[in-house]
């Protein structure tokens, strides 16, 4: 599986993500055939408002959190969403 990790005061989400789709595709592009997931860090930033904001720009059919490691913010849901990743075939 592999974790994309894109900060909460990033431009754009989506469009952070596709850089990094195109970085992978350049390194790797076998890389694009693993099952993905998607943290957004410094979720400790936001207020409720803005994370709903914030959700709409993430692509939809990605798995999704927000985190936050100073806070400890979703730290455990991310282990398990990863834990169930791995052990789903």
């Amino acid at each position: 599986i592999l974790l994309f990790m894109i900060p909460a005061d990033a431009d754009s989400i989506s469009s952070q993500y596709q850089i990094l789709l195109g970085e992978l595709k350049k390194y790797n592009p076998e890389l694009l055939d693993k099952k993905r997931l998607l943290a957004i860090t410094k979720a400790d930033m936001l207020d409720d408002e803005l994370t709903e904001q914030m959700k709409a720009d993430v692509p939809k059919d990605l798995p999704s959190i927000f985190i936050s490691s100073v806070s400890q913010y979703n730290l455990d849901k991310l282990k398990d969403l990863l834990w169930q990743a791995i052990n789903t075939p």
